[in-house]
């Protein structure tokens, strides 16, 4: 009987580990299957002005960034996080902002009737959305729906520079590749299909400080524009970084010249 018991226990024990090793080559098999089917290119490594410890926001490529934004981004994709106000960080003076948010209808509640009514936007106002709902949105963009920018950079890997590629990544689909009906070849998007267009084209916006808008320069700069929106905080953040090292520094130098003066005339 007792032998019965220990031949059970190692049976049960033998088909636990082959289950479990059979799910291990499952998941490998899966992983393998997914890189294959989504192989991407990494995007090119790019040199932005808030890289490093001491990096801050061009502001005068944010701004141009904002105007391709508002532009070209803004017919099919959201910046609910951001209000109107929040583009006074980057220079825009208060009668601008007021200015850009007055362009824009927002909901003004219910009329006594039961109507929704819309009124003017003020800066305290959140970015209009194109679209009413996510159905809609779908349905303007061959099914797919827009994501929202507010924290792309963030929410991508290798952020700002997929952000860059992607704009510039769309070529000829290679000879042999299935491209569905309606999607476009881009080499740095997951699986390489994506709906949307190529947003970019030569000279699409007119910029008001006269920069050449390239191709290449926009894309640097609403990346420039939405990496800050994602992260408002970082120049902040980065220079109350180096006041810290500063203070650990002083105390450092502080607290080891006192030992010395402590313990030099002791003796070990």
């Amino acid at each position: 009987m007792h032998i019965m018991k220990k031949d059970k226990r190692i049976i049960k024990k033998h088909m636990r580990i082959s289950i479990f090793l059979v799910q291990t080559f499952l998941l490998i098999g899966t992983v393998f299957s997914l890189n294959a089917e989504g192989e991407q290119a990494l995007p090119p490594k790019q040199t932005w002005s808030f890289d490093g410890i001491f990096g801050t926001y061009d502001r005068a490529s944010a701004q141009r960034g904002y105007q391709v934004y508002k532009q070209v981004c803004s017919a099919c994709h959201s910046m609910h996080l951001l209000s109107f106000r929040n583009l006074g960080n980057l220079g825009f003076s208060k009668a601008e902002v007021k200015a850009i948010a007055r362009g824009y209808d927002v909901p003004g509640g219910i009329s006594d009737s039961g109507e929704a009514v819309t009124r003017q936007g003020e800066p305290h106002d959140r970015f209009v959305k194109p679209f009413a709902n996510d159905e809609a949105a779908r349905s303007a963009n061959n099914g797919a729906l827009p994501p929202d920018l507010s924290l792309i950079t963030k929410a991508r890997p290798h952020g700002p520079d997929y952000v860059h590629a992607l704009l510039l990544g769309y070529v000829d689909a290679p000879a042999g590749f299935h491209l569905v009906d309606g999607m476009h070849y881009n080499k740095y998007f997951p699986g390489h299909q994506i709906a949307m267009t190529p947003p970019l084209k030569e000279d699409i916006v007119s910029y008001s400080d006269g920069t050449k808008a390239t191709v290449e320069q926009m894309a640097t700069d609403v990346v420039t524009f939405l990496a800050w929106a994602a992260e408002p905080e970082m120049e902040a953040r980065k220079r109350m970084g180096v006041r810290f090292f500063i203070f650990l520094s002083v105390f450092f130098i502080f607290m080891f010249t006192l030992y010395k003066r402590t313990w030099s005339g002791i003796k070990k």
